[in-house]
């Protein structure tokens, strides 16, 4: 704690646990082989959050990015932390994910969608757990009002020939 009052900085070291992959049969996470184990009982859920590394936006001047206007409130000037978007001091987003199918043998998890493009590394995956992963009084500022008030059925993912 002391080391963040004085403004230092740790460097903390993640690995990747496997891919985001985007195929004409849709997309999945590709667990890698060592982390397979972890994904027993995965299925069992209606959703998972899936963290990943915005890879794309990982350079030095992204990083250093600490407010902009975000593409979904474009009048609007936000720090970071206020915001969905990628470029921040550390490149990390997560997506809440509807789970379709989870074969812990081949490392397969199938998803409605994901707004990451195909080959981004996956550093998390955590079941949703409605009781943690939302509040009963949540409020956002007005204007994001026009956003939808629930995630549609297929998530908000990258349209056709993004990815």
């Amino acid at each position: 704690m002391n080391k963040q009052a004085n403004n230092q900085q740790e460097a903390y070291q993640m690995y990747s646990i496997g891919q985001v992959q985007r195929g004409t049969d849709g997309v999945y996470l590709k667990v890698f082989d060592t982390y397979r184990p972890a994904l027993k009982q995965l299925g069992q859920f209606s959703h998972v959050m899936v963290f990943w590394w915005a890879d794309q936006f990982d350079t030095e001047e992204f990083r250093g990015v600490l407010q902009s206007n975000p593409p979904y409130a474009e009048d609007k000037l936000t720090g970071v932390f206020a915001s969905r978007s990628p470029l921040r001091p550390n490149p990390i987003a997560m997506t809440t994910c509807k789970l379709l199918d989870v074969d812990e043998e081949a490392g397969i998890v199938r998803i409605g969608d994901i707004d990451a493009f195909d080959g981004t590394q996956i550093v998390d995956l955590k079941a949703y757990f409605p009781v943690c992963d939302r509040v009963e009084q949540a409020y956002i500022p007005d204007w994001l009002v026009g956003w939808p008030e629930w995630m549609p059925e297929n998530g908000i993912g990258l349209e056709e020939g993004e990815a």
